[in-house]
């Protein structure tokens, strides 16, 4: 074990480590943020907001506290170079999934998501990827590195391969990423049009959950690092999720790239809240 305690914990969040089922992280990492950073703020905003909302689901009739479900903090990450901080992450992963729990980690950058898949594919090599997101992040490299939040999915394919990354929301990328997209990804573009249909392919495959905020309207969701126009609401990122977690093995899941300052209104950090107990209850079948 020798996963710390923290007493500063997401609502309902606070069960012994060795009873919980779920185990909640987070990843305070956005150094290759490549236009507004703060994401590496969003884990200590979201456990404060929470205490704004309740336990208590009327979209699912679940309440937190009926769950074990353990907070164990902020990841303390270096600043600089990605690769420790990848490694901090894959090793926090690592144990939790060696203790028959599900990891649920809060970024940070997009870039985290890579860490934590590096571990679960080790466990779960069969592993497919949803993931949810405005932009492609399919880039071989961006600006001259290769590991950048530009770049995680295209990281990741090179641990899962051909037909195992689903992206939906899809809404910015540049031409050579969506055409690459159309012979190694299953890309939709814009919103969850046909996600019951890949959710019946995927089958019984494990499967890696992650959730960029940045999928929803800035309309809805400005506090975020790159906000593009044209995504979906709330209600519909939510009946996508329960979806998604309904019906398919989850043995993993981020949600990243809220950012903080970017939203002095805290609206944004609100709505990440709700979606971290929405998608943290969901994952109770």
């Amino acid at each position: 074990m020798g996963i710390p305690n923290n007493v500063h914990t997401f609502i309902g969040c606070d069960s012994p480590y060795e009873e919980s089922q779920i185990v909640l992280f987070g990843a305070p990492y956005d150094c290759t943020s490549s236009y507004r950073p703060g994401s590496r703020f969003a884990g200590a905003a979201i456990r404060n907001e929470s205490y704004g909302i309740e336990t208590y689901s009327p979209y699912q009739d679940k309440d937190l506290t009926d769950y074990k479900i353990f907070d164990s903090g902020e990841i303390e990450l270096p600043f600089g170079g990605p690769e420790p901080a990848l490694e901090l992450i894959e090793s926090r992963t690592a144990q939790i999934l060696a203790d028959g729990k599900l990891p649920f980690m809060i970024g940070g950058e997009h870039l985290v998501t890579l860490g934590a898949v590096r571990a679960v594919v080790k466990k779960y090599p069969d592993l497919r990827i949803i993931h949810f997101d405005a932009h492609t992040d399919l880039r071989d490299d961006y600006l001259g590195t290769k590991l950048s939040h530009a770049t995680v999915m295209r990281r990741c394919y090179e641990l899962t391969g051909d037909g195992r990354i689903y992206q939906f929301g899809i809404r910015s990328g540049d031409r050579p990423e969506f055409l690459w997209a159309k012979s190694h990804t299953c890309l939709h573009k814009f919103d969850f049009t046909g996600l019951e249909e890949e959710i019946k392919a995927i089958g019984t495959a494990p499967v890696y959950f992650s959730i960029d905020m940045d999928v929803l309207d800035p309309s809805e969701f400005p506090g975020t690092g790159t906000p593009e126009a044209g995504g979906v609401t709330f209600l519909q990122l939510l009946e996508a999720i329960r979806k998604v977690t309904g019906h398919l093995q989850i043995v993993g899941a981020d949600m990243n790239e809220l950012s903080p300052p970017w939203d002095p209104s805290g609206r944004s950090t609100a709505l990440a809240c709700k979606i971290v107990r929405e998608l943290l209850l969901s994952l109770f079948k």
